[in-house]
């Protein structure tokens, strides 16, 4: 059985596993233990219920194989980012410009570098290892994210977003970055990405253009990949644009993968999941169902068709294996949502 739990130090291997396996680009997670170890700390440290709801806590879950205790992937919520630091983008704007003389008018696309997002919750850290990318895990690791947010929403902000991969070749490179690297820095794609992974984010502010780039004098190679996913990435694109995200002009500095958005309230698995008592009982059903407990330092969820809901009582029947494995009692309350 596959459950989705928050993440302990026990796990720190599988965790540098993963990053290994995430390669270039994928920020949230560098190849770097003391900054791994922070991040599992972080995470531990947002779900202890002995603390103070933080507003900018740093959640992260592993989604485990419980027969076989491996890790299968990682998901995460910073529940408020540029706090610490600016979460810098770029941002594409349209510009008029004309001339009556000339009889010119045409509308030129810029980009200008923004901290617009402070404050926002962003969903991040989504990665499945490649051996396990079949069946319900990827959508289970993405949406469960949602449910965990439903139920405790004091601990987020209303704005809710996602940065996604942009486009870089199998050495780590990406034709965005190159062009940046070629008229403002001298550090490879790669080094800006440690850097960026690991906290370092002044040079930005000090090397980063402070006026409106032209996207027209880009080079045809980095134009080519704005607002661009990787192609990793786009599964877990659509699975977002379904929940109701839209990219509204913002990309990342760096790769210049699109940055999307939606308003908590207004996600699908948001509006359309349901909290129901919990009836703990042998099931067979075909209506398979994403499952979260209401807990936070406990959170368990899972993907499951072994539950019915009864939508007069208001009770969701569930199987005494899968009550099990979310922790779960008699007239417990559950979070869930028909996928």
């Amino acid at each position: 059985m596959q459950i989705i739990r928050p993440i302990q130090q026990s796990d720190f291997a599988a965790l540098k596993q993963i990053s290994v396996e995430a390669g270039h680009g994928f920020t949230s997670l560098p190849q770097c233990d003391d900054q791994l170890s922070k991040r599992i700390e972080s995470a531990e440290l947002a779900v202890d219920e002995n603390q103070d709801i933080q507003q900018n806590g740093s959640y992260l879950f592993v989604l485990e194989d419980t027969e076989t205790q491996t890790i299968l992937g990682t998901t995460g919520i910073e529940a408020a980012v540029g706090h610490d630091s600016p979460l810098y983008h770029y941002r594409i704007s349209q510009n008029r410009i004309g001339s009556k003389l000339l009889g010119v008018n045409r509308t030129v696309n810029t980009l200008s570098v923004c901290n617009d997002y402070h404050g926002a919750s962003e969903i991040c850290t989504l990665f499945l290892r490649k051996e396990f990318r079949k069946g319900s895990a990827g959508r289970l690791l993405s949406k469960i994210r949602f449910l965990f947010m439903a139920q405790h929403p004091q601990r987020f902000s209303q704005t809710i977003i996602a940065e996604m991969r942009g486009i870089s070749d199998e050495n780590g490179q990406s034709p965005f970055w190159h062009w940046l690297q070629e008229h403002f820095f001298d550090i490879d794609f790669a080094t800006a990405v440690h850097l960026v992974g690991t906290g370092e984010k002044h040079f930005i502010a000090e090397l980063m253009p402070a006026y409106p780039i032209y996207l027209s004098l880009l080079s045809q190679e980095a134009q080519a990949v704005v607002a661009k996913p990787h192609d990793n990435t786009i599964p877990a694109l659509r699975l977002l644009q379904q929940e109701g995200f839209q990219h509204k002009g913002y990309i990342d500095l760096f790769d210049a993968g699109p940055t999307v958005e939606a308003q908590l309230s207004d996600i699908n698995s948001v509006k359309n999941s349901i909290v129901a008592r919990v009836n703990i009982v042998a099931v067979e059903s075909d209506n398979a169902m994403m499952v979260c407990n209401t807990l936070v330092k406990d959170f368990r969820a899972t993907y499951t068709a072994n539950v019915v809901y009864d939508s007069k009582t208001q009770v969701l029947s569930i199987d005494p294996e899968v009550a099990k494995h979310l922790l779960l009692n008699n007239n417990d309350e559950v979070r869930f949502v028909a996928v």
